[in-house]
């Protein structure tokens, strides 16, 4: 039986040392806060929100929701966000994605703030991941990837690791932060020639392409460390991950659940961010 790498944990290390610096925030007079942007009423998108909103008020973090109709107009949009960027009481932003298809997603990353960019969408947030410079935030779904790997003690240092999926909000993040911690990396995607081969001689895979059963049990080998990072619904219409979990999870080492693996880990990260965000705008370090 593998075993399960829990999100809870996790998350509750973080949030012990989140409070820490939120009271120090607090005693110096600055309240971190988080804008939450959401257009429409998309069912994932309130989902997180309230999760969101649930993590910051057990953290004394404000949050601002920005509720905004599914037909605003782009330049609205903008607007809004220059809005919130101009405005020093809010330190982090958060823009529900994927947008109306009205609206030009490059156009919103590129209008918000890097400074305020808490769940690294922006160009600026991006480079300071690939570069490791540690300015900007990494998004927040692939950090807490990586801080799953780091509190179970999954040593990456000289290990293969498969990332399947090449999206800027996981795949491709979450390999540069394997890469950091000295992992050899292969990113693996729809046009990767004989998938399987590339997963069964990983130590480490990452599952984020978002389709369900997209790992199976004849795509992995004994001794593997599997971080899903997939939300999507089984035939039976509950919550499922990337991977097939029940033949999968008898084979391999250690197994992020779903739900309560990687997903439970993100607002964590998010809150951690505001935070930041917060330090640096007010030069509170």
């Amino acid at each position: 039986m593998a075993q399960l790498l829990k999100g809870a944990p996790v998350a509750a290390a973080i949030n012990e040392k989140t409070k820490a610096r939120v009271l120090a925030l607090r005693q110096r007079g600055v309240i971190p806060t988080l804008a939450l942007v959401r257009v429409g009423e998309n069912d994932a998108d309130i989902y997180y929100e309230r999760g969101a909103l649930k993590r910051c008020a057990a953290l004394d973090i404000e949050t601002r929701p920005v509720t905004l109709p599914a037909d605003i107009s782009e330049s609205e949009l903008l607007s809004k966000i220059d809005e919130l960027n101009r405005l020093s009481s809010v330190h982090g932003v958060l823009i529900f994605r994927p947008l109306p298809k009205t609206i030009s997603d490059a156009a919103v990353c590129a209008a918000l703030d890097p400074n305020k960019d808490v769940d690294g969408i922006t160009d600026g947030s991006l480079a300071g991941v690939f570069t490791g410079s540690g300015r900007g935030f990494c998004p927040c779904t692939a950090q807490s990837c990586a801080e799953i790997l780091d509190f179970y003690g999954v040593d990456c240092a000289g290990k293969r690791a498969a990332v399947l999926g090449r999206s800027l909000v996981i795949g491709k993040p979450v390999s540069q932060l394997l890469l950091a911690r000295n992992a050899t990396v292969t990113v693996c995607h729809t046009k990767t020639r004989d998938l399987a081969s590339e997963t069964k001689r990983a130590d480490i895979v990452v599952a984020a392409v978002g389709h369900l059963n997209a790992l199976t049990a004849d795509m992995v080998s004994p001794g593997q460390v599997i971080v899903d990072v997939g939300i999507n619904t089984d035939e039976n219409g509950k919550m499922a991950g990337d991977v097939d979990f029940s033949a999968v999870e008898p084979i391999v080492s250690a197994v992020t659940p779903v739900p309560g693996g990687v997903g439970s880990v993100t607002t964590a990260v998010l809150a951690s961010h505001t935070v930041e965000a917060a330090e640096r705008q007010t030069s509170i370090m």
